[in-house]
Order: structure tokens, then sequence, then C-alpha cells
């Protein structure tokens, strides 16, 4: 069954520097989590806020050997009053055999704040 898995994290400073580490820090927490293998991912959707503009999230993925050929997208977010600045979201799509509610969705540093109903630990 394929599921989505989402997290969020965010960075001190527009630099490609904190955008990679970040990016690659947020995916391979959560493929660890859910204990996922580049072979079961369909695709790793990015989206940033406009204040990103240093680096893509994709380009820290695409030069982890594993992950090459998994399909990956970046994507501006809108413009939302008051939404949280310097944010990098994910949008994990993978086959897996966990139900919904095993799934570990992960939001690191400010993000952790987008959604306080899931379990962070």
């Amino acid at each position: 069954m394929t599921r989505g898995i989402r997290g969020a994290v965010t960075v001190e400073e527009n630099s490609k520097e904190q955008i990679w580490s970040a990016a690659r820090q947020l995916v391979t927490e959560i493929l660890s989590l859910n204990e996922l293998r580049a072979n079961n991912i369909g695709a790793i959707i990015f989206s940033t806020t406009e204040d990103l503009t240093a680096a893509f999230p994709s380009s820290a993925i695409r030069q982890l050997p594993a992950l090459r050929l998994v399909p990956l997208f970046d994507t501006r977010e809108p413009a939302v009053e008051n939404s949280l600045p310097l944010c990098i979201r994910v949008l994990i799509l993978a086959d897996t055999d966990k139900a919904q509610n095993k799934i570990h969705h992960v939001y690191l540093g400010g993000a952790r704040n987008l959604r306080p109903d899931l379990d962070h630990d």
C-alpha cells in the first residue's frame, strides 16, 4: 500500500549549506523511522517557504547514492500571513505494510509546532 509520510524542518538562514543539511536530516530520519529503502519510494516532494532561495532541497537528496533514482520535486509554498518562516516541508510517497497510525511523521526544529497533534518521539 502507498502511504504519504510528512515532515518539516526549519533552518536558521537562507544558505545552501543549511537547506541541504536540513533536507538530508529530515529525509534520512523519515526513512529510518519508517524502515524504508529507496526501492519502496515512489516520489519525494519538497516545498519551501518563499524566503528560501539559496538551494533546492532535492539537490541535497540527489547526492545520496541510494536515492539517486527516486523522482524528486521542489515547489514553493504560497505566501500566507503569519506562516512559519525558513521552513522546508516534505511529502514522501512510499510503499509500506504499516498501518496509517503506525507511520512516523517527522517535524524538526521550529517545525515541531506545525503538528503538535502528532507524536514526535
